[in-house]
Formats: structure tokens, sequence, C-alpha cells
């Protein structure tokens, strides 16, 4: 069983005239009769007019303002199909049209869609109830419309209970993608998501991020606004605020909340860009009102009113700014435009819209032309059955051509050869003649796979039932005195990036960046923002990047750290720079002197080695323990001095190991042989048999220096072996890298030092008992000097090294090392070669010997010796030794009391004088 709803929609005008419906038929704007009818839904009038009476009763009233741009939509719908049925697309069938005027009233479109669902060919206009319409044929087979997304919602509803496809050339909102909400559904135009991208980059792009918005309160101005605060908030642009004007001129508060509205963009000085969702009729109320009050902003235009014609002549429309908007991509519409020349002959019986037209161009033909668009919107219906038939019917060839919308003519004329293609595609089998040959929901499925060849590309809807057209950006530019709305740039929907024809439309974009709407100033690079307390991530202070970060962009939210330890970065920095590398090179004026003092000393130590070469048979030589043992001391002494060379340069892994094992070996080498010599020296002259036996058990010269010698050896094997010195970054000093070597192990470094010191402090013990030899080869006393220089240089070395940091760190152990072998080899050659240059006397053997004799008779006096004389004239020793308990009778007997050197002195033994001077001979054989 089916319930039956009877529709019969009409105005309450008691009169016959044009606009009052004594039916249904009355009801429809403009119809052509065809094969298959395709309905239409536009706001020809901005407002329904809403009678004062009480009570309120069920009644759909008449319209006001006359919407000449949605007029030619309808034109460009009439001219679509006109052209079709006159084409060979679809042969045999002719394509029929009823338009509705929804007057910009959801209730009145609603009216609308029910005339749409009754059944065909019924003349009741009845909408039959069925749970099941899949057989069901209503009177049209596709609707285009509606205007407005608000209306296009509630239509698509209704329409989707039949699936009966509806083609939108102009309603954009976002929630109409959704295909479970509106399954039958589909747009010739991108969706707001894209056209709110879009607005966005274009603010991004020209560095603005603080804005206002005006949208109107309907469901498509909230989707709007809300889609563009998700663009804005991804994209870091603030909304400042945010102004709702009611959706219907009508409301009473409408005029009040513009003030207001107008209000708020004067108070906020800092917001000059303002975007603004609305219809055209409530543009034209805000920008008048803005006019009034000398605002002067950015105005960023959505598709609904980016090109409207009635705007841009306002006149003073330029004391507002500058107005840049997104419109639909239009084509070619010269046909159109030729259709519209020859509109006055066309006839007026079956389109009241047109009819309609013609009686406002007698009623407004004399004024000007802003004054003219002015009156034909301002004119009601009412207004003109007082008028109907009073003034002569003027036409005015120019108005309408003037005033298209290039974007939306095409759009509404693409829905049509959609809707087109598609019946095309169900008739390809059918005989279209017949109403009932498909289905409105056949015909929707057919739809989803329509491709329509424009402007020579293929465009299809996709998933969503959009088609994936591009924006043209357009800017309303004064030419000779005149606004005209020229198009700046294409906007990819796709790509998301703008492409300009031109340098000069370019420079037209760029212009647009000279203007400043921001919270805050920009931060420079090297600066970061710090957010204050407002609620607005946008309103911040700039301050400087600390030092290591910087930032190389405007505005950012962070500084960026410097990658990695190398590179450094002031404060306030735009970028890092790498560190400068310090170690102490060769060509550093302090690394030139430390040279110089080691080669002086290479030189030097070459200097002795080829005096003592020279003087290898003399005394003093061979007092020095002789050439073999002088030659590996010096030698010892050059690899010291060479040690110094590999403190400087770049520090190399080599030279890290290198060059405190090749100094800890050389010095202990060095101290060993000195040391030997320590206790040679102290064996020839000591009269102390217990020392003398003690020292000759020490006395092992080779065993001696190879065990002192290995030992430090084991220790830096061990040194290498286990914690190697490596090369190391210090990074202490900020803006700097200090190229060093680590010694791998403090501990190990102190048991070197440690022990070269240890074999220091030796020598020095037995050197200082050694002090007191003859004058002229005191050799002992200057090896104590010379390890006193050694104590006292490293002693200052410890916490200098400890304390010191940067490149010439190594110059501080360098230093010491020299100090220290310079110290040990002036002390230990110096002297000898001072003898043997310019003493030469002294150098001789008899020299020598007297100077022993004299220095054992003195010693041997201490113990039991009172008098050695040497008679040259006999060639005779003459030894008097006197005890203190004998008597000098012994003395003229010519006996000695001598001690032998290794054996106890005997209590009053007597040694004759062949025994003393043999003694002395076995002394001096040792020396």
């Amino acid at each position: 069983m089916a319930f039956v709803v009877f529709l019969i929609p009409c105005f309450v005008i008691g009169t016959d005239v044009a606009f009052s419906c004594q039916n249904a038929d009355d009801f429809v704007g403009a119809s052509s009769p065809g094969d298959i009818v395709i309905g239409g839904l536009f706001a020809v009038h901005s407002e329904m007019l809403h009678p004062e009476d009480d009570p309120i009763k069920p009644v759909i009233q008449n319209c006001a303002g006359f919407e000449i741009q949605v007029f030619l939509q309808t034109l460009a719908m009439i001219h679509a199909i006109e052209t079709i049925n006159n084409s060979t697309l679809l042969p045999g069938v002719t394509l029929g049209y009823e338009i509705y005027d929804t007057c910009a009233e959801v209730t009145k479109a609603m009216a609308s869609a029910l005339r749409f669902l009754s059944k065909f060919n019924s003349s009741e206009n009845a909408v039959e109830f069925k749970c099941n319409y899949s057989d069901y044929i209503p009177r049209i087979k596709a609707v285009t419309g509606a205007s407005y997304s608000e209306v296009s919602m509630a239509v698509s509803r209704l329409l989707a209970l039949q699936l009966i496809p509806q083609v939108s050339p102009a309603s954009s909102a976002e929630i109409l993608s959704d295909k479970i909400r509106f399954p039958s559904f589909f747009r010739t135009i991108p969706s707001d998501f894209h056209q709110t991208r879009a607005m966005t980059r274009l603010i991004c792009e020209s560095g603005w991020n603080w804005i206002g918005v005006i949208a109107i309160d309907d469901d498509n101005g909230r989707f709007a606004l809300e889609s563009f605060g998700v663009q804005a908030m991804a994209n870091n642009v603030c909304i400042a605020f945010k102004e709702m004007l009611p959706a219907y001129l009508s409301d009473s508060t409408f005029h009040t909340k513009v003030d207001h509205a107008i209000e708020k963009i004067v108070k906020e000085t800092r917001v000059n860009v303002i975007v603004v969702f609305m219809r055209q009729f409530h543009v034209l109320k805000l920008f008048k009102k803005a006019i009034e009050m000398n605002v002067k902003k950015i105005w960023i235009a959505s598709d609904n009113w980016s090109a409207a014609v009635k705007i841009s002549t306002i006149p003073n429309i330029r004391q507002l700014g500058t107005i840049v908007g997104f419109g639909f991509k239009s084509g070619d519409i010269s046909s159109f435009q030729e259709f519209l020349r020859n509109l006055r002959e066309k006839p007026t019986e079956n389109n009241k819209f047109l009819r309609e037209y013609i009686m406002l161009l007698s009623v407004c033909a004399h004024l000007e032309y802003h004054d003219f668009q002015t009156c034909i919107a301002n004119q009601s219906q009412d207004d003109l059955l007082e008028n109907d038939g009073s003034k002569p019917q003027i036409w005015r060839d120019d108005f309408l051509n003037a005033n298209i919308e290039p974007g939306f003519i095409h759009s509404t004329i693409l829905a049509v050869y959609a809707i087109a293609h598609a019946i095309k595609g169900k008739c390809k089998d059918r005989d279209c003649k017949d109403p009932s040959a498909f289905t409105p929901w056949e015909l929707l499925e057919e739809l989803k796979k329509v491709t329509v060849i424009d402007d020579d590309k293929e465009v299809k809807f996709d998933s969503n039932g959009d088609m994936s057209t591009s924006y043209d950006v357009l800017l309303w530019k004064e030419i000779n005195g005149h606004m005209e709305i020229t198009t700046m740039a294409e906007y990819d929907a796709e790509k998301g990036g703008f492409i300009f024809e031109d340098e000069e439309k370019k420079k037209d974009f760029l212009a647009l960046k000279k203007v400043q709407s921001t919270c805050s100033q920009h931060c420079r690079p090297g600066q970061v923002k710090k957010v204050t307390e407002s609620p607005h991530t946008c309103c911040y202070e700039c301050i400087y990047c600390p030092e290591n970060h910087y930032s190389n962009q405007t505005d950012m939210d962070y500084c960026y750290r410097c990658n990695n330890k190398t590179y450094w970065a002031p404060i306030n920095s735009t970028t890092c720079y790498r560190k400068t590398i310090y170690f102490l090179a060769w060509s550093d004026w302090f690394a030139i002197f430390l040279l110089l003092l080691s080669a002086f000393g290479v030189v030097l130590v070459l200097s002795v080695c080829i005096i003592f070469t020279k003087n290898l048979d003399t005394p003093v030589v061979k007092a020095s323990g002789g050439l073999t043992v002088c030659y590996i001391i010096l030698f010892s002494h050059f690899l010291i001095f060479l040690s110094t060379v590999f403190f400087i340069g770049v520090p190399t892994e080599f030279k890290c190991k290198t060059r405190q094992a090749l100094f800890g070996i050389s010095f202990a080498l060095c101290i060993s042989c000195i040391l030997i010599k320590s206790l040679k020296i102290l064996l020839a002259f000591s009269f102390d048999p217990k020392l003398q036996n003690f020292l000759k058990c020490m006395y092992k010269p080779i065993p001696a220096v190879v065990t002192c010698t290995g030992i430090q050896v084991i220790i830096c094997t061990f040194w290498l072996i286990f914690r190697t010195p490596f090369v190391n970054q210090n990074f202490s000093i900020p803006r700097a890298i200090i190229l060093e070597c680590n010694e791998g192990s403090i501990v190990a470094f102190g048991i070197m030092l440690g022990y070269i010191a240890a074999l220091a402090f030796i020598c020095f013990i037995f050197a200082f008992k050694g002090r007191k030899l003859p004058e002229n080869y005191n050799e002992a006393k200057f090896i104590t000097f010379g390890m006193l220089i050694y104590f006292i240089a490293w002693i200052v070395f410890i916490p200098v090294y400890a304390t010191t940091f940067g490149k010439y760190l190594p110059a501080v152990e360098i230093i010491v090392v020299l100090i220290s072998n310079y110290g040990i080899l002036c002390c230990t050659f110096l002297p000898k070669c001072y003898i043997i240059i310019y003493k030469q006397e002294t150098n001789t053997k008899s020299a020598f010997l007297k100077m022993v004799y004299t220095y054992s008779s003195k010693s041997a006096g201490s113990v039991a010796v009172s008098q050695v004389s040497l008679d040259s004239k006999s060639s005779s020793l003459r030894a008097t030794v006197t005890d203190s308990r004998k008597t000098e009778n012994d003395s003229v007997n010519g006996n000695c009391h001598f001690q032998v050197p290794g054996q106890p002195l005997i209590k009053g033994e007597i040694l004759p004088r062949s025994a003393a001077r043999t003694m002395v001979r076995k002394r001096v054989s040792s020396i």
C-alpha cells in the first residue's frame, strides 16, 4: 500500500498576477518539455519576504532581491540544454527542464524538491510513500543545483530517498563530500577543503599570521569556518576574531551585527587581512558600511563573491583596500555570450525569471550602472506587481554580459553536460523517449563513471563526487578608474601551488607581501619565538638563540642545536660554524723557538761528540768513562732532543705513542749511564771498606745499564699495550677544538716519570757522596748539579702541567724536557769540554797523576796518613804516615802507615814506599 502526498504550493495573493500561484505549475520559474526532464534549483532571489502578521501561516511567500548572477546561471543551464538538443550528443532524445527559485531559503527549496519527487505524469503532483523506490519514476531524472551549500544539504537528503542525482555548480561545503550522508550528491567544483587550503597558502606565502574571519551563520559558513580554522592552525596562522552574521537579511539583528563586525575590524589595528565567507548580498551590506567607516584592509574573498560584479562596482570600492579571492576555473563561454545577445528574442511565456528581468529593466532603466544594479536587487516581486504594465519595456544588451561570473557559468554548463553524458550512457541500448526507460538511481551509477571533455581535458567525478578542477586567483585591480576583476594566478588543487602566467602577475602577487598582518613582529633568523601569556601562538616575543644554537628561518618555534661538538654558534646565530682546530703547529712562533732550542741541543751534542772523539786519548775523556759510555750518554741526549719533535704538529696516534716512550726510555738510558759513572767514581775514591765492598757488588756496568733501561722499556711496553695514548679532541674551549694526545693512563705516565726520578735520585745520592773529588775532574759535583736541575724542573712541571690546558700544553712538557736535558748535558760534558779546550795543560797524564796523588794523600791522611810527598828529583815516593799514637821517628825511618783499598787498616802496620807507590797506581788506573 502506498500513501500519497498532494503538493499544491501557492502564494497567498488574491489577485491574478504574474508571481502568484493558483496551482503547482505556477511554482515553476522556467520550464521546457522534453523526453527526459532535468530539474534546476537556483537562488534567483536573495530572500523571501516574511509578513509581520500573526499567527505565522505555512505559506510560501514572494521573494525579493533579484540576483543577476544567479539568473545568468539559470540561463546557462537553459543554453546548455538547448545546445545539447541541437547536437548529436543525444540523438532522438530531447532534454527538458524545470527550474525553481529557492530564494536562498531551505524551506522553499524543500518544496521544490518535493515537486521533483512527485510521480511522473501524475496530475495530482503526488509523492508516493513506498518502501522500495527501485521502480519508481519521479517527475525528473536529475537535478542541477542548488546555489548554496545549506540548501544543497537539505535537498540532497530528500533526493537521496529516491537516489535522484544532484549535480551542484556552486555548493562547495566540505561535508557534502561525505557519500554516506549525501550518496546522490555531485558537484563540478572543488570542495571548500581545497579553497581553505588555497587561502591558507596565500596567507602563509604573504607572511601573514594574524587575521580576522567573517562568515554567515548557516551550515555553509560554519563548515567553511571550521575547515579554514583547521588549515590555519596547521600552518601557524592565528584567527584574531571571528564574526558571524545572520544568514537572512530579514533578520532584525543583521545590521547591528554588521556594525559590530566593522567595529571589531577597526579596533584590531594589527589585523590587516580579513577572510570573508559570505553570500554576495551579505558582502554588499558589509562593504557599504566599511566604506562609511573608512576601513582599509586586505579582503580575501571566497568563491561565492570573488567575481561579483555588483560588488566591484560599489562606489568608492577602492577605499576598502585590496581584494583578492578564489574563483572557480572558467572555460570557454563564448557561445553563452552569444546566447545572451540573442536573449531578447526568446519567448518569456515559460520563463518567469526572464519576464521579471525585463520588468526590472523597465523600472530601473533611468538609473546609472551601479544604481541600476541596486535598483534591480532591491525590487521585490510585490513591487513589480504594482508597476506591472505601467513602464515601457527597455532592453540593455550590455548589462548581462557585464555581470557574467565565468566560473559559475562554466560549472553550470559542465553540470548539465555531465548529466547529459550519463543519460547518453543509459540510452545506448534503450528507448529513452520512454520516461520509464531508466530510473534515477540507475542514472546515478552511470554518472559516477562519466568523463567530460572540458577545454580539451578529460574531467570526471572522484570517489567523493567532486570534480578536481583548479581555482583562479582573482585580484580586484583599478584600471582606468574602474575596478576590474583580473586573474592573477591559477591555484592547482592537486599540487597545492600557484601558477603564474607572466612576471607582471607575479609582481602583483608579491606586492601583497608589503602589507603586514601579524600579532608580533617577525622573528628574524637567529631569533626564536617565545610564547607570551596570549592564548594565540602567533603572539610572542622574539629572543636570541643561545650559544651553540641557531635558527635559519623566520618565525621559528625553536632553535636548532649544532649537530655535534665540532660545530659552534654564537648568540643570535643563523648558522653553525666549524670549530677552529688548535694544536701546537710547526708555524707557531713558540713552537719554532722550542725547535730552535732542540736543534741547538742537537748541535751541542754533536759538538761534544766531535770534541771527545778528537781527544779520546786524553785523561779527561778517559776519566769520563771512556768513549763508549760518552757516546751512549750523548746518543740518549740526542734522542731526548729528538723526542720534542713529536710534541709539535698535528697529533697522530704514532706521535702520541712515540713521544713519551722515546723520551722515557732515552732519559732512563741517560740516567743509567750517569749512575754507573757515579758508582765508578765513588768506587775509585772511596776509602771506606764497607762502602767499597758494596760498590764493587753494585758496579756491573753493562748489566746495570741494561737492567735499569729495560725496566723502563717494560713500563712503556705495558703502557702502550694496555692503556695506549691516543689522539683526543678537547672541547673545553667553547669555540675551538684542541687536538691533543691523551696519555691513556695518568698512572702509567706517572710511573714512567717516577721511575726516572728514582734513578735520578739514586744517581744524586752517589754523586753527592763523590762531590769532593779532584778539582779539575770533579764530575760527581756537576752530576749532582744536573740532578738538582732535573728535580727542580720536574717538580715545577707537575703543578703547571696539571693546571694548563690548550694548545700550549705540549710546550710545557717540551720546556721541562729541554731544561732537564740541557741541565744534565751541560753539567756532565761542558766542564770537560772547557778543560779540553781552555786548560790543555791540565789535560796531561802527569798533571792528572799529580792531582790524583795529592788527593789520595789528603784522603788517606784523614784516616792514618799525615803526609805524602812526591820526590820528583829522585823519582821515589816518600810517604809519611803518622798515627796519633805513633812517634815522629817512623817518618825518619821512611816507613808509612797506609790503608790498602778493600782491606781493613791494620793498626800500626807500616807500608814500605814501594807498596804505597803500587797502591796509588792502582787507584789511578781504576779512575
